[in-house]
């Protein structure tokens, strides 16, 4: 009986660990007549490995193992406007935990960048001439998920009064006795502004800025709107967790509050006794809350809060925690789930 040798040193070779099998392959069309279960070969045509299963050829895919983790993403908060300035709004609120949305699931290996965004910064009075509005939020990333950040609080100057659009929506400026919109919501993240009214001085707010929970209240005769609530997203466990809420309208007579005591509160001209208070700017949001800062009184110049920066919470079961990664985010556990809580952008390796 004759005998063949093989005499490929690529062809197979068991020893090596740099060396590879080579395996028949050719394009759809060219796959054999009449294969039997077992066969293996390359595919030209789709460029992968495929095998014959006795009644069909099947792609063969490479298993990548997973794992989910729950996730909490707050865009940074807008600020507030200057000059009875409307407050700012929230930056927008997206998550996974004990919600309608699913959990992502992490390629172990991997590394994925976590992005979190800054906080407006309040319209500066000028004193004379036009005043600004409050800059909106910047957003938060994590993976497919994307935060929009906070509308900016509408300018009571003679500059653009209407709150700006975001995450949630900036409160209305009122300028001249005029009033002024709040900025719309993005749906799904956040609520709109509300709008103030046109009554006489002092007697006058603006509106306050919108809470990923409930819309900014709308500035009047009684004083300014109050901003949003925040929503409660106990993901580091506990109660009582609150972010992105709205930032309270400037007003003449009595400011509007912050949401949820996480957004900035609005500035006041005249304190309950009617007795002027000359300058008194809008307070800035709680930290890492990505809620909207105030607005400022209507005397001049007089500054809105600033929008406070967001933040990124993971949450995974410890057994899967990988302990890779940057930008220092602090490591809680709660029950069998570690958190990872980033008030500054980084990355985590699954």
């Amino acid at each position: 009986m004759a005998t063949t040798k093989i005499n490929h040193p690529d062809l197979l070779d068991l020893d090596s660990s740099t060396g590879a099998t080579v395996f028949p392959k050719g394009t759809t069309a060219e796959r054999p007549v009449s294969p039997e279960a077992g066969y293996i070969r390359f595919n030209t045509t789709d460029n992968v490995m495929e095998t014959y299963d006795g009644t069909e050829w099947l792609t063969l895919d490479t298993l990548v193992e997973t794992y989910s983790v729950d996730y909490l993403v707050v865009a940074g908060g807008g600020g507030g406007g200057n000059e009875l300035g409307g407050g700012g709004g929230a930056g927008g609120l997206l998550t996974s935990y004990n919600s309608s949305e699913s959990s992502l699931p992490l390629n172990i290996g991997s590394e994925y960048t976590i992005t979190v965004g800054a906080g407006g910064a309040g319209g500066v009075g000028l004193g004379s001439g036009p005043g600004a509005n409050g800059s909106n939020g910047f957003p938060s990333y994590f993976i497919s998920i994307s935060a929009t950040g906070g509308g900016g609080g509408g300018d009571g100057g003679t500059g653009p009064e209407n709150g700006l659009p975001g995450g949630s929506g900036g409160g209305g400026g009122i300028a001249n006795s005029e009033p002024r919109t709040g900025g719309s919501g993005t749906n799904g993240q956040g609520n709109n502004g509300g709008d103030s009214l046109s009554t006489t001085w002092p007697n006058m707010g603006a509106g306050g800025g919108g809470g990923c929970f409930s819309l900014g209240s709308t500035g009047n005769s009684s004083g300014g709107g109050n901003g949003g609530a925040g929503k409660e997203v106990n993901i580091i466990g506990g109660t009582n967790n609150l972010y992105a809420a709205g930032g309270g309208g400037g007003a003449g007579n009595v400011r509007g509050v912050g949401g949820s005591g996480i957004g900035g509160n609005g500035g006041q001209a005249y304190n309950a006794s009617n007795q002027p208070i000359l300058t008194e700017n809008g307070s800035n949001a709680s930290p890492n809350k990505g809620s909207g800062g105030g607005g400022s009184s209507g005397n001049s110049p007089t500054n809105g809060g600033n929008g406070s920066s967001g933040v990124v919470i993971l949450r995974m079961p410890t057994a899967n925690y990988s302990g890779t990664t940057t930008g220092s985010p602090t490591v809680t556990t709660d029950g069998s789930d570690t958190i990872l809580t980033y008030t500054s952008s980084g990355t985590y390796t699954a």
